[in-house]
């Protein structure tokens, strides 16, 4: 998968895309990330990319002469667009069906605003897919595109050294149950046992123990979720 971000301050992301799952799969041709820097579309000496609000009010708005350039001329790099996302508080919030979706892409291009966000022209040109991570304000896109590659790149063929990993996540695959309990050596500490069930071998136990715990753990945490699933 090709993604490409669009930001205002690319700095942010130079530790995100050099650690960890994403730096493995960056190394192993899973995954490109390119950055790109939208005052490289600014045209005056100042590289000036917001400006008041129109009709008054708090804060900067990003100019629509300056991010609709920048969005096309990153399109225009490959053959194909891909994808538009743009990261906003107005869109869809993010969920793992998005994600799912999103992973199926072959190119993700991820719009990160600022300030008091885009002018509304932005959106009305170009068309983007807004997205959300939740109700709440950031300082910027960033960190929700971060949230967003880390999501999806889960779900590309090969990062998780465990192709059986995501499968059985939380919300993965329809699933509307929370994971159950994970434990792993050693087999006390202080006073707390792993469940003799997890360490005698009987496989078919150990799933029912797992989807009991994971039944038990959605109806006592998000029985909104449980709710859903009995539907």
């Amino acid at each position: 998968m090709l993604v490409d971000i669009l930001t205002l301050f690319p700095g942010i992301f130079t530790g995100f895309i050099s650690e960890s799952l994403l730096a493995g799969a960056v190394r192993n041709g899973l995954l490109t990330v390119r950055l790109h820097n939208m005052r490289d579309w600014a045209d005056d000496k100042h590289n000036t990319m917001d400006d008041t609000p129109a009709g008054g009010g708090a804060g900067m708005v990003l100019k629509v002469d300056r991010v609709v350039p920048s969005v096309e001329a990153v399109q225009a790099i490959d053959g194909d667009a891909g994808k538009l996302v743009m990261l906003t508080p107005q869109g869809r919030t993010l969920n793992q069906r998005i994600a799912e979706s999103l992973a199926k892409e072959r190119r993700l291009v991820l719009l990160c605003g600022r300030y008091e966000g885009f002018d509304d022209r932005v959106r009305q040109i170009l068309n983007p897919d807004e997205i959300s991570i939740g109700d709440y304000i950031l300082n910027g896109g960033e960190t929700a595109a971060m949230v967003l590659i880390e999501t999806v790149m889960r779900l590309i063929p090969g990062v998780l050294g465990d192709r059986d990993s995501s499968k059985f996540d939380s919300f993965s695959n329809g699933n509307r149950l929370l994971e159950s309990p994970q434990f792993t050596r050693p087999r006390e500490y202080r006073g707390l046992q792993i469940p003799e069930v997890l360490l005698n071998g009987n496989h078919a136990a150990i799933e029912k123990w797992r989807q009991e715990q994971s039944q038990k753990l959605t109806r006592e945490r998000r029985p909104d979720l449980f709710d859903r699933e009995r539907e």
